[in-house]
């Protein structure tokens, strides 16, 4: 049985997309965490994880624009 190459391209944006996502919530939340306990401030990871959700976001549209843009060019080429 022979897979189409897109079937892996796929499941590899995917993972990008997931991981873009998820390392900067994630990473910020531990920091946020971590400074509240230093700090003795509780709600301090609260903003931490919004920095890192809006960090997400941010790379989740700057790779999204990256390939529409690759994809338009090679359209145009066709």
């Amino acid at each position: 049985m022979k897979y189409d190459k897109s079937v892996y391209r796929s499941l590899t944006l995917i993972t990008q997309f997931g991981i873009n996502m998820l390392v900067p919530i994630f990473l910020c939340t531990v920091v946020g965490v971590w400074l509240g306990r230093k700090l003795a401030i509780d709600w301090l990871a609260i903003p931490f994880f919004a920095a890192g959700a809006l960090a997400g976001f941010r790379n989740i549209f700057i790779m999204a624009k990256r390939i529409y843009s690759d994809k338009e060019r090679h359209v145009k080429k066709d």
